[in-house]
């Protein structure tokens, strides 16, 4: 098998985002259609979300789903929404 095509059987299923900075314990989750959110600071975990939606706005301006996106433009699309 080349690796050519083991790039194009890989898919982006979705996102598990971990906040590690939680000084005062309290616990967040965030969950939506391509993420799931866990822990972080109030800022952190604010962060992580705006990143979030910012892609999930993008994927949608696009009029794909995240099954439909190749690897390449995921990677894309996720450093674009992290600006």
């Amino acid at each position: 098998m080349s690796s050519n095509h083991e790039s194009e059987q890989r898919q982006v299923v979705g996102f598990i985002g971990v906040g590690l900075d939680n000084p005062e314990g309290h616990q967040r989750l965030t969950h939506s259609e391509y993420f799931v959110l866990l822990g972080g600071s109030e800022e952190t975990h604010e962060r992580m979300q705006d990143t979030a939606i910012r892609f999930t706005e993008a994927l949608r301006r696009r009029g794909k789903s995240l099954a439909d996106t190749s690897l390449d433009e995921v990677i894309d699309l996720f450093h674009e929404a992290e600006e």
